[in-house]
């Protein structure tokens, strides 16, 4: 199947990585089902992508909540007849504390957004693909490179998509049998509302407070068109994106 008719679900597509994703998705033929907390922000994520905004079917999702995931997927199948991919994108940060200030409150509500939330996504996803005709589809993961290093006080995001990485190899196994593939894009420094402090300066590992270099958020939509394009008998299992010199490697 070609990309153009092919149906994705994106989480958190209401700002940032998520709405440069769906913009650049629905550019390239696909229908797209625009998922996120706040139905307004789904709404502009929608009118930008004129002319293809009639391929936008807006649906307010709290991923963390099993009833309104399994309500999200229903919706994309009434309207569109299948799944062909979905961009487990959603996900929450807290306050930086140490670690022995971080109150259990704070930790759960990361864990049920970012990983809980993928988990819920990625089942229904496995249930709607093993039965659609043809068989199959393609899950990405949004692991962020704190699935690789940490940032200073981090442990409820960093603990999550650590997690996510593993989620990710167990979907691409599992997912083996009925042509569901699976992968990981890890974001370093995008251009986006949550990485604006990077330009004021942020903590670093030695204690310094430091600005980071910044990539433009189309460099990652690309990126995700790439996976979602690919035949699938192939698959990127991880990739990253990120802004050339930030302090990723030797990050520490």
């Amino acid at each position: 199947m070609s990309s153009l008719g092919k149906v994705a679900i994106i989480t958190g597509a209401g700002s940032g990585v998520g709405q440069a994703v769906a913009l650049a998705l629905l550019e390239e033929g696909y229908r797209v089902v625009l998922a996120g907390r706040r139905e307004e922000a789904l709404r502009e994520t929608a009118a930008l992508a004129r002319p293809a905004a009639e391929q936008a079917l807006v649906v307010p999702t709290d991923v963390s909540d099993p009833a309104s995931v399994a309500n999200l997927f229903a919706r994309a199948r009434e309207s569109f007849q299948r799944v062909d991919v979905v961009f487990n994108n959603a996900g929450t940060n807290v306050r930086a504390v140490p670690l022995d200030e971080l109150s259990l409150d704070d930790w759960q509500r990361v864990i049920d957004v970012n990983l809980t939330g993928a988990f819920l996504c990625t089942r229904e996803a496995f249930r709607v693909m093993k039965s659609q005709l043809p068989r199959g589809g393609r899950i990405i993961n949004n692991g962020s490179v704190s699935a690789q290093v940490p940032r200073p006080n981090s442990s409820p995001y960093t603990a999550t998509k650590h997690a996510i990485t593993g989620l990710t190899r167990s979907t691409a196994l599992d997912g083996r049998a009925f042509d569901i593939a699976c992968g990981q894009i890890d974001i370093g420094n995008a251009d986006t509302l949550m990485a604006a402090r990077m330009k004021q300066g942020i903590p670093q590992a030695d204690g310094r407070i430091a600005i980071e270099p910044i990539m433009a958020v189309d460099h990652v939509a690309r990126a995700v068109v790439y996976m979602a394009s690919l035949p699938l008998d192939a698959n990127v299992l991880f990739m990253t994106v990120m802004a050339t010199q930030m302090p990723l490697v030797g990050r520490g």
